[in-house]
């Protein structure tokens, strides 16, 4: 889990980034032509050259001599496509395209890093430009070759709208093709049944993204609607130990409990204990949000539907969770939040809604136990056990003995390590958000789970246990996610390929999973890694199961090849402007202890020429980077939070560190 911001990545065709904390102020207001035209929905729109991409929502257009211009609702967001023409490479077009939108902004890009062939487009590179935090600001651009002409995206803004938009940012970006292009459909094809040649191609697949990625350990396991077909563990428990991982080796799969815990809703509607469509309050009195009007608006099925609007707000989680705590601390924060958009308005991924559901779901088969206990009790009893998964468990201490997979993540230098220490104490605070992400679990375990939601409700014996109505109805669209990518409630349907593709990812520290369910291929999947560079895998492993299936282009093994690529330049970058020795000025600068009302104290530590930075949460060894506006941040060096940073400062005569996430920021005061 890299506590960065990557909030450019949504103009990254869909993998990770590990780019550095660089958010801005609002930006001088490009030139453009013509008036704004407010948009009522989604809609087409085409560059003066024919380059066509989608609209979102509530973006306005301006049109100019060789782009068009969108503009967030906020205002202080724009994205434009510009048609440049001829030029030498990618780092010149991107300059051409800057010159006819927003000639203010004359950067050079500090990295520029290749894409994949995709979409019509024979060329694509994306280029990041250096920000320092204090600017709070977006600067991308991304330049796509089609025979000898070049297109350009730019994107240039608020940090903070970029994150709550970034859903929009994603469909414009997906969208992009130059004119006249057609896009890839499985639509009326039937599936290849996953043969063992099938299978032997995909297991390569998997060894193959280990390797380039710099994954220790993996396991997957497929099934159709009858049984589990495959099953294996790849790699190692643990660097430096050969013991190897199995189908039964636990992995945190983290996110992925959300759709399990959405299925214990599900069976309590079927009950007649609640309804999607009641009131929140009506099943749990205590609830509260923000205010009253707010609090007064949540259904049961907002609960996990990433789409109340309510704002990330893991940094309080990460650096500042009591373990002792459990339930009642998910209870505190979500009363002191509210929403930043509107119900329904864009995609917002809140992991405290999501563990209140669950502690309410449990709280309603279980009254008399505290919410904890309710919770852990009625997703063993209601979910696991009768699906015949009992190596998965809430219990952090059990499933961290025996054969159990150690997380990893890169150092500094980009060489993969175990993050034991610091990330266990993460992964062991997250388990307190239960069913937000505290679950530990096996391949053979999960795809148990998969083989159920693939059945609709039924067990292996043919009971139908969970109503194909209720199951189904946690599928059905709240918020679009991006182009034909839409959430549920704990799970995602994508049908960018003409058919529906339901799938959710997890990520906690050194932990990367994903499920997958094909409906209409009968199949459904599996894929645990225990690195931070398995996040690469996902998305790539899910379209080489397309691709196996349904005869695809071949684009997977280059997607993964690309990120792993991106991943070790991006570190590499930044490695050169740390420097892991801090200053020493900095150093001695430094208040012995600091504290945030939010995310808690932090603890500096001096030994030697280094310096410690302790959180309730977790701790790291820091480094010194010096922005390029002349102030210096500490940074993470440790790799659960790597290149996390810290800025200097000060405030009413205080010394401060400031740390921020998309939409917030926390200024931690001496004392």
């Amino acid at each position: 889990m890299r506590l960065v911001h990557a909030t450019c990545a949504v103009l990254l065709a869909g993998t990770a980034s590990v780019a550095v904390a660089q958010t801005a102020a609002t930006p001088a207001v490009p030139a453009s032509a013509a008036a704004p035209s407010p948009a009522a929905g989604d809609r087409p729109e085409k560059t003066p050259g024919g380059v066509t991409l989608t609209a979102p929502v509530g973006w306005t257009s301006k049109t100019g001599p060789t782009f068009i211009e969108l503009a967030a609702p906020e205002s202080d967001l724009r994205l434009a496509v510009v048609d440049v023409g001829t030029a030498a490479d990618a780092k010149a077009a991107a300059l051409a395209a800057w010159q006819a939108w927003h000639p203010a902004q004359t950067r050079a890009p500090k990295l520029v890093t290749a894409r994949p062939p995709r979409n019509g487009w024979e060329d694509r590179q994306l280029l990041d430009y250096e920000v320092s935090p204090n600017e709070r600001r977006v600067l991308v651009a991304m330049a796509l070759r089609k025979g000898t002409g070049w297109t350009v995206m730019l994107a240039d803004g608020s940090e903070a709208t970029a994150e709550k938009r970034g859903a929009a940012l994603g469909l414009m970006q997906q969208s992009i093709r130059p004119a006249g292009y057609s896009r890839e459909s499985f639509a009326g094809r039937t599936a290849h049944p996953m043969d063992a040649a099938r299978i032997a191609e995909l297991r390569s697949f998997v060894e193959q993204g280990m390797k380039e990625l710099g994954v220790p350990g993996a396991a997957f396991a497929l099934t159709t609607r009858a049984k589990t077909i495959y099953a294996t563990g790849l790699g190692v428990r643990l660097l430096g130990d050969p013991t190897p991982i199995d189908a039964d080796s636990e992995f945190a799969v983290a996110s992925n409990t959300k759709g399990m815990a959405t299925l214990m809703l599900a069976k309590l509607v079927d009950e007649g204990k609640l309804a999607w469509n009641q009131p929140v309050t009506q099943v749990y009195a205590p609830f509260r949000l923000g205010s009253a009007q707010t609090t007064s608006k949540v259904l049961v099925r907002h609960l996990v539907c990433a789409c109340t609007g309510l704002p990330r707000k893991d940094m309080q989680v990460i650096l500042n969770s009591d373990p002792k705590s459990g339930a009642a601390d998910t209870f505190r924060q979500l009363a002191a939040t509210e929403p930043t958009s509107g119900f329904g308005e864009v995609f917002q991924y809140n992991n405290l809604m999501a563990s209140a559901a669950g502690y309410i779901g449990g709280h309603l088969y279980y009254p008399s136990m505290n919410l904890d206990a309710a919770l852990s009790k009625a997703m063993t009893d209601k979910v696991w056990a009768p699906l015949g998964m009992t190596r998965t468990t809430l219990d952090f201490d059990k499933a961290t003995k025996g054969d159990w997979a150690r997380p990893h993540g890169d150092s500094i230098d980009g060489v993969p390590q175990p993050i034991l220490e610091q990330g266990m104490r993460l992964n062991y605070a997250f388990t307190r958000y239960g069913a937000a992400g505290g679950a530990w679990s096996t391949a053979n375990d999960m795809i148990r789970y998969v083989r159920f939601e693939l059945n609709e409700g039924k067990l292996d014996d043919g009971r139908q246990y969970v109503s194909a109505k209720n199951l189904l109805q946690r599928r059905v669209a709240n918020v679009p996610v991006g182009e034909d990518r839409v959430y549920g409630m704990g799970l995602q349907v994508d049908r960018d390929y003409g058919i529906d593709v339901v799938h959710h990812g997890g990520s906690l520290a050194g932990y990367k999973t994903d499920i997958v369910i094909i409906p209409g291929a009968d199949i459904g999947a599996v894929i645990l890694t225990n690195s931070e560079n398995g996040q690469g895998m996902l998305r790539p492993f899910i379209r080489r199961l397309l691709e196996l299936l349904y005869d695809g282009k071949p684009e997977a093994a280059g997607d993964m090849a690309a990120t792993a690529k991106r991943i070790r330049a991006e570190i590499a970058e930044e490695r050169k402007r740390v420097a892991p020795t801090p200053d020493a000025t900095a150093v001695a600068a430094l208040a012995p202890a600091y504290r945030n009302a939010d995310l808690g104290p932090v603890t500096v530590t001096r030994k030697g020429g280094g310096v410690t930075f302790d959180f309730r949460s977790i701790a790291s060894p820091m480094g010194t980077r010096r922005n390029d506006d002349g102030t210096t941040s500490f940074v993470a060096l440790d790799p659960t939070l790597l290149f996390f940073p810290l800025v200097v400062g000060t405030q009413d005569g205080k010394r401060t560190l400031t740390a921020r996430d998309g939409q917030h920021e926390f200024v931690f005061v001496e004392g």
